[in-house]
């Protein structure tokens, strides 16, 4: 199959209507627009309901009702929207409903600013609303990777029956990129008969539900949801690692700043310094046990976490390093994005300090 030109947004849309996505319910915010824009046109074409709600809040709400029906629906937005709708999320994850939620990442706080930024990775992977609950959250960092995991984000939802976000920063929504539509791999899927469908008198009504006035059916039910996310830890976790055999410095990053640090480790290399870098792909569940591996290697000196932040992945890297090596941080926020030359300048000035 030909690859096709496509940008970020739109290609993240038609990946997801291409693997039975047939609800979208959502508001304007940029830099997301384009996904809202570009289901508006194709859903009707695919028998599918776009809905361009009042309020982000209104939108994530009618996704639970769709997501109920066992219908694939998606929501997008961008970090304040996401903001408002994390009640709902929390909602959603509690009533074990699958659907899909992107965040093409703006800088913050407040309303900040349109350019790219990874300062909701707090918001994503450490619970944005209310109550114990997580998110697979996938971070591409190229829009053929976006393509990819948005389809399988779907299966992952619908196969441990919960809210998978796929989290891009501005760059990622934005650019263009040769993409290829190709078939992710096949799950065995359960059925869904936990739906809401109606039962046209043939079957006892189901209930959908995330109160729990007794405090003990409520722990109950966050035990039973915490297992679930332990097996998520043991079947989904994924991280890419490049040139970490003799690294003495290993980077870590995720998105489109891992694009920026691998330019970074190959311009080190001709320097004669070996780097190397962890990429986490699941932000949740975080890739722990490479860092933890890469920590007790003897040829790694330190570490170099590099975000379009302030630091906030900065922590799990610290609570995967265990305090066996130093870890740096370097980043821009905002919405400025750091260069390949910057990163090097930052990784020999860390390595003429260590002992």
């Amino acid at each position: 199959m030909a690859k096709e030109l496509w940008k970020g947004n739109e290609a993240i849309s038609e990946a997801a209507i291409k693997c039975g996505c047939r609800f979208f319910f959502g508001y304007p915010i940029t830099p997301q627009n384009e996904i809202p824009e570009y289901m508006s046109l194709r859903l009707p074409q695919e028998n599918g309901c776009f809905l361009q709600a009042e309020s982000e809040v209104a939108a994530i709400n009618m996704v639970y009702g769709a997501a109920g029906s066992g219908a694939r629906v998606m929501t997008s937005s961008s970090s304040p929207g996401i903001s408002l709708k994390a009640e709902g999320i929390s909602y959603i994850a509690g009533a074990e409903l699958p659907c899909v939620i992107v965040n093409i990442v703006r800088g913050g706080p407040g309303l900040g600013g349109i350019q790219p930024a990874q300062s909701d990775y707090y918001q994503a992977c450490k619970g944005g609303g209310h109550g114990d609950y997580r998110l697979v959250v996938l971070a591409p960092n190229s829009v053929q990777e976006a393509v990819d995991l948005t389809q399988e984000a779907f299966d992952i939802a619908d196969q441990y029956r919960m809210p998978v976000m796929i989290i891009g920063d501005g760059m990622i929504g934005q650019m263009m990129e040769p993409v290829e539509f190709r078939d992710v791999p096949k799950r065995q899927l359960p059925e869904k008969d936990w739906a809401t469908t109606g039962t046209d008198g043939k079957r006892k009504p189901r209930v959908i539900n995330s109160l729990f006035i007794d405090p003990q059916a409520c722990e109950n039910h966050n035990i039973h949801l915490f297992k679930k996310y332990d097996e998520i830890t043991k079947n989904e976790t994924r991280v890419e690692t490049y040139k970490l055999e003799d690294a003495e410095i290993v980077f870590v990053a995720y998105g489109t700043t891992s694009r920026i640090v691998k330019n970074a480790v190959n311009a080190l290399e001709k320097e004669g310094i070996k780097a190397g870098l962890i990429r986490p792909i699941t932000l949740w569940p975080f890739p722990s046990k490479a860092i933890e591996d890469a920590a007790s290697m003897a040829n790694v000196k330190m570490f170099l976490d590099v975000e379009m932040s302030m630091g906030q992945m900065i922590d799990d890297v610290k609570i995967a390093v265990n305090g066996k090596k130093p870890v740096h941080f370097y980043g821009r926020t905002g919405g400025m994005v750091p260069t390949p030359a910057a990163i090097v300048a930052e990784a020999k000035k860390i390595l003429g300090g260590a002992k």
